[in-house]
């Protein structure tokens, strides 16, 4: 059972919003696993390997004034994992360090390019991680997935090469295979069509995998469309410019497509909106659309999922009730399968009504 459920707790002492929320069982479908690294991490592997950083000071190493800038830095974090045992520790401590905070499921990226690129195989990326977080999934109960994405920087047939093996090592039964459900596509949207990745998409798609793609944080809402209509994403990953296209709402409405949005992220990485009170995340739910909360990066941005749900509570006035129907929105999105969705359902359900009956009054 992970840290932050309401079972093993002890007294029935009254809860205030923001620790009934970070008990509260909740799923995270936007995290970057090697945005969980823990800066004592980075440093150690970093000396490990005789990888110089620009400083030691990891308040000014995270530092980001605009999602370019986030993604060099996210590069040089990246480059300190050398091989299968650092993807270890970091599936291992990315998991330990979510469920202290009431995460109960999670299907998480991982970006290999540029290990790829580098020389690194990623079977071994691919066992590193699941032998991670299976060491943490027995400790804390928390469970996760994987969802494997291209990396737009390094261009389509990159893109294409990672899919292709991602489906050798799924028809070889390769260890650790089994925990990557998806395919999806992060980095820098400027300047980049995601027409262009289609055939890796398909390819993916022939293969097995779910579908996702990250669009909408600086990019049109026709390149959100793109990656339903063209790519074919079964969700899309922040999706903000969206809400500028009241016919596209709608449709995603109607349609139950989900978001993974991430309201600090676009605050502390993209610099999308100059205060919280400012996003579009109320607009999105008002308009009926299935977004949920999720943290993207949350040991380079100072964040936990417990944190992202009471201050997106705070900032929109939602109540304990209103956070459990987001949570519960979390469910309906994730890529589980009918049985495993309800029985999450009812346990999100009912740890959430205990939870209820312990919060103090406001």
């Amino acid at each position: 059972m992970g840290q932050g459920t309401t079972t093993g707790t002890t007294g029935m002492e009254p809860l205030d919003l923001a620790t009934a929320l970070d008990l509260l069982p909740k799923v995270e479908l936007h995290c970057h696993v090697e945005g969980t690294m823990r800066p004592g991490t980075v440093i150690e592997l970093a000396h490990r390997g005789g990888l110089a950083l620009p400083t030691e000071n990891l308040d000014e190493l995270y530092s980001y004034g605009s999602l370019d800038e986030f993604l060099s830095i996210f590069w040089l974090v990246q480059s300190t994992l050398a091989g299968r045992d650092d993807w270890a520790r970091l599936g291992y401590e990315s998991v330990l360090d979510a469920a202290a905070h009431g995460r109960v499921y999670a299907e998480m990226f991982f970006t290999p390019a540029r290990h790829l690129a580098g020389g690194q195989r990623l079977g071994d990326v691919v066992a590193g991680l699941a032998e991670g977080i299976a060491a943490a999934e027995a400790q804390t109960g928390s469970k996760a997935m994987l969802i494997a994405d291209i990396d737009r920087a390094f261009g389509p047939a990159a893109g294409l090469d990672m899919v292709t093996e991602l489906g050798e090592l799924r028809r070889a039964g390769a260890p650790g295979i089994e925990r990557v459900l998806g395919v999806g596509m992060d980095s820098t949207e400027l300047g980049v069509d995601p027409v262009s990745f289609t055939e890796a998409y398909r390819a993916a798609a022939a293969a097995g995998f779910r579908l996702t793609g990250h669009q909408g944080e600086n990019s049109p809402p026709s390149a959100i469309a793109a990656v339903v209509d063209v790519l074919g994403a079964e969700r899309v990953d922040h999706g903000l410019s969206l809400v500028d296209d009241p016919e596209l709402v709608r449709r995603f409405a109607a349609e139950r497509i989900p978001l993974t949005v991430c309201p600090n992220s676009n605050i502390r990485i993209a610099n999308a909106f100059p205060a919280l009170a400012d996003h579009p995340y109320p607009a999105m739910r008002a308009a009926g659309l299935l977004a949920t909360v999720n943290t993207d990066d949350p040991a380079m941005t100072d964040l936990d999922l417990g944190y992202e749900y009471t201050s997106v509570a705070e900032a929109f006035g939602y109540t304990f009730d209103d956070m459990v129907t987001i949570a519960l929105d979390g469910v309906e999105a994730t890529w589980l399968d009918p049985d495993a969705k309800r029985a999450l359902r009812t346990r999100v359900t009912a740890e959430a009504a205990a939870l209820a009956a312990r919060l103090a009054p406001s």
